[in-house]
């Protein structure tokens, strides 16, 4: 209830905000809200409805919430996910110079076991290292620049999140960054706050899949042990046959990667994308009561 000069007035009797309008049980910006009415004589427009509610024009400018983590905000996630996006586009080009390396080493290694020893091939095998080189800075400095961008999305569209679900998160949001650094946890902890974020941005009418979300996740964490792999079995080479397994291992973890940075880049749009349209649809409307 709110008081006011003449006594005590009712809240609205659906969103709880605001005082009802006299002589009724909404809020102006409810009544708006409400569709037409619809007589005999064909539909009726509110008397209220020329002042829209403010939410659907501008989603990104509501007052935070309450949530059990603590207060909660829309920010448009929108630019942040096009960066990601860019970003694992560079990660899969730079990935590719690393496949290209990858061949290179192969052959040069192929033609050493062979026996096959000239200028050429010597030629070669420089040629060889220096694309590993090239490859291996172009990585380095793409996946650090699409990490710290990545995080700062994944933090932002969990505390989204809450504004949509208040009580769907199993974790607390500083997992969104924290759970990525954190040994064995690491594993999981990602994956599980990115379904809860999935979860409260799906449509209404129609909840999300988690196939993308899932196949994301598997192809990371098997780019993730494959190169590791790779990275040690090249590093202790010494022998050609040593240096041809390399080769292939670092190959099939380099290949790997670019379909993991391109399903990477589809989930960060698509639940960038449920999220602007959750933001813009505004508020849901709530269940008829039936008596």
């Amino acid at each position: 209830m709110f008081r006011s000069h003449g006594g005590f007035t009712m809240n609205c009797a659906r969103c709880g905000n605001h005082a009802a309008a006299p002589g009724g049980e909404l809020c102006r910006r409810c009544e708006a809200a409400r569709p037409h009415q619809v007589t005999d004589a064909g539909p009726v427009a509110d008397p209220l409805s020329a002042a829209p509610p403010a939410y659907p024009r501008a989603p990104y400018t509501e007052p935070p919430i309450q949530s059990p983590h603590g207060p909660a905000w829309l920010r448009s996630p929108v630019a942040l996910g096009r960066t990601v996006a860019i970003l694992l586009g560079a990660v899969a080009v730079a990935d590719a110079v690393a496949v290209w390396a990858d061949l290179a080493l192969l052959d040069v290694s192929d033609r050493l076991a062979g026996g096959d020893w000239s200028v050429a091939l010597e030629n070669d095998s420089d040629r060889a290292d220096g694309l590993v080189a090239l490859a291996g800075v172009l990585q380095t400095l793409t996946y650090l620049a699409t990490i710290v961008v990545f995080l700062v999305w994944f933090h932002r569209v969990r505390v989204n999140a809450e504004v949509f679900a208040p009580f769907g998160h199993r974790k607390k949001r500083g997992w969104a960054i924290g759970g990525w650094f954190v040994p064995v946890v690491n594993l999981w902890f990602p994956r599980r706050i990115a379904v809860d974020c999935w979860d409260a941005s799906s449509p209404w009418e129609k909840p999300r899949s988690h196939a993308l979300v899932n196949t994301w996740w598997t192809l990371w964490l098997l780019s993730l042990f494959a190169g590791e792999a790779g990275d040690r079995t090249y590093l202790r080479a010494e022998e050609i046959a040593e240096y041809r397994l390399a080769a292939r291992q670092m190959l099939f973890a380099d290949s790997l990667e670019i379909v993991s940075a391109v399903f990477a880049a589809l989930f960060v749009l698509a639940l960038t994308r449920m999220q602007d349209d959750r933001a813009r649809s505004g508020p849901r409307e709530p269940e008829p009561v039936t008596v």
